[in-house]
C-alpha cells in the first residue's frame, strides 16, 4: 500500500529542491504535532495533524490507507546514501587484518591486492550472485533509514564484467525496496592487464564502454588519484562522458591533494567525494560551482586517516553531503548511525547539518533533489520515523540505530518490531 497517513509526529526537514549550502545547512523546518499524507507514493500534505474525516477527503472517496500514530516521535526525510560500492564479489577480511598490522591502502594495492582482488572475485561471480550479495546489504541499509542509494560499478574493469555489474544494479533497482541510482565507474582502478598502460585503458573506456553503458547508468565516476587516473587522463575521460550525457562524479583528493576537486568544478560535476586532502582552492571552486562535497567519514575511520575538513567546507559556502562508501576493501560498513556520530564528534558538524547532509544534499548528489530529501508536498513519500522525539538522539546514541520505521514511497519497508517487508 502506498497510501499513508502519519499523525502526531515531530516533523524535522530541510526545505527546497536543491542542495543547501553553508549556513543554510543548519536551517531545518520543525512542525510539532505534525502530519504527513502520502497518496500513490507521493507526499500530498504536510502540516498539523487533522481530524481523520478531513484526511479522508484528501484521499478521495473509497481510498484505503495505512495510519501511523507517531506519538510525538521525529519524522525525517528518508536518508540518501549517495556513495556506495554495494555490488561486488568476495570479501577482503584478510586485507583488513593486514592494515591493522601496518600495511597502507596504497601498498596493498601496489602488491596486487586492494581493488584488484575484488575485481578477480567479481569477474568470477554471476549476476545472480552479485544481486544476492548486494540485496543483503540493501535490506540492512533500509533498516537504518536509507530510502535511496547510489551504487557504482567498477569492480569489473572490462566490458563484460562492467556490463554484468550494471545488470545486477538494474535488477536490484527492480526489486523496489529503495530507489537505486546507478553509476558507471570503469575508471575505478587500472586492471592488471593494463598495468603501465593507463592511457590505453582510458581509450578502452571511452571507445567501448561509455557509449554502450549510457542507458544503464546515470553517472560516470572516476578515481582521480596519483598513480591511478591523474588529472589529464581524468579530464579526457570525463569530458567524453559528459559529451555522451552522463552526469559526473569524482573520487577526488582522497590520498594526496592532486586537484580533483578543482577538476570536478571545472567540468561541472554533480559531486566530488572523499576530499580528505582537498586544497583551499578546491573548496572555493566547489562552493563557487555548486559541486556537492560528499564526505565519507567511515572510510577515514577504517583507514585511520584524518577526516575531511567538513567545518571548513561548510563555513566556506559548500554544500556537504554524507555517505557511507560501503565497499569490500577500505570501508566494509554501511552504518548510517556511525556515519552520524563521526560527522558530529570528529568532523565538527552540527546535528542539523548532518540531517541536511544525509537528506536533501545527498539527494542533490544523486541528481534527485527535485523529488527526494525533504518532507514536502510533491516529493516522494520517503520517510523515517525515529524511536525518539528529538534529533539530538542521533549522535548521542553513539553508533546505534535510532530508526523505528522506514517508509519508501508510502510503503513501510522496515519496522523495528517486525521483519523486513517486501
Amino acid at each position: 500500500m502506498s497510501n499513508l497517513y502519519i499523525k502526531h509526529a515531530t516533523i524535522v526537514t530541510p526545505i527546497g529542491r536543491e542542495a543547501m549550502k553553508g549556513a543554510d545547512m543548519r536551517r531545518l523546518n520543525v512542525i510539532e504535532d505534525g502530519a504527513v499524507l502520502v497518496k500513490d507514493g507521493v507526499i500530498r500534505y504536510v502540516g498539523n495533524s487533522n481530524p481523520l474525516r478531513q484526511i479522508y477527503s484528501l484521499f478521495g472517496n473509497g481510498a484505503t490507507f495505512r495510519e501511523i500514530n507517531a506519538g510525538g516521535r521525529v519524522v525525517l526525510p528518508g536518508f540518501v546514501d549517495s556513495h556506495t560500492h554495494a555490488v561486488f564479489g568476495g570479501f577482503r577480511a584478510d586485507e583488513f587484518r593486514w592494515r591493522l598490522e601496518g600495511e597502507s591502502y596504497m601498498s596493498i594495492m601496489e602488491k596486487g591486492g586492494g581493488i584488484q582482488s575484488t575485481v578477480n572475485a567479481t569477474r568470477g561471480a554471476t549476476v545472480a550472485e552479485l544481486v544476492a550479495n548486494a540485496d543483503w546489504f540493501i535490506k540492512r541499509m533500509a533498516g537504518m533509514g536509507v530510502t535511496t542509494a547510489e551504487i557504482k560499478s567498477g569492480y569489473g574493469l572490462d566490458y563484460n564484467s562492467e556490463a554484468k555489474m550494471l545488470a545486477a544494479i538494474a535488477q536490484l533497482a527492480a526489486k523496489r525496496y529503495i530507489e537505486i541510482v546507478p553509476t558507471f565507474m570503469g575508471a575505478h582502478a587500472i586492471p592488471s592487464e593494463y598495468k603501465g598502460r593507463t592511457s590505453e585503458y582510458v581509450d578502452l573506456i571511452i571507445e567501448k564502454m561509455l557509449p554502450r553503458f549510457r542507458k544503464a547508468a546515470k553517472f560516470c565516476d572516476i578515481f582521480t588519484e596519483k598513480n591511478v587516473f591523474e588529472i589529464e587522463d581524468s579530464r579526457r575521460l570525463m569530458e567524453a562522458a559528459k559529451a555522451l550525457g552522463y552526469k559526473l562524479k569524482f573520487h577526488a583528493d582522497e590520498i594526496v591533494p592532486l586537484g580533483g576537486a578543482e577538476l570536478a568544478a571545472e567540468l561541472g560535476a554533480v559531486s566530488a567525494d572523499h576530499l580528505l586532502h582537498v586544497s583551499d582552492a578546491g573548496i572555493k571552486a566547489m562552493a563557487d560551482k555548486g559541486v556537492v562535497a560528499t564526505l565519507l567519514p567511515l572510510t577515514a575511520f577504517a583507514l585511520k586517516e584524518e577526516y575531511a575538513p567538513a567545518r571548513k567546507m561548510i563555513d566556506s559556502g559548500c554544500a556537504v553531503a554524507l555517505a557511507t562508501d560501503l565497499n569490500p576493501g577500505s570501508c566494509f560498513s554501511g552504518s548510517i548511525p556511525l556515519t552520524i556520530a563521526l560527522a558530529c564528534i570528529y568532523m565538527k558538524m552540527t546535528i542539523e547539518e548532518v540531517v541536511t547532509a544525509l537528506t536533501i544534499n545527498g539527494a542533490a548528489a544523486c541528481g534527485l533533489a527535485d523529488r527526494k530529501g525533504s518532507v514536502e508536498p510533491g516529493k516522494d513519500g520517503d520517510l523515517v520515523i525515529l524511536d525518539f522525539d528529538n534529533i539530538n538522539m542521533l549522535p548521542y546514541y553513539v553508533g546505534m540505530n535510532c530508526v523505528r520505521t522506514t517508509i519508501a514511497k508510502g510503503k513501510v519497508i522496515y519496522d523495528s518490531s517486525s521483519a523486513f517487508s517486501n
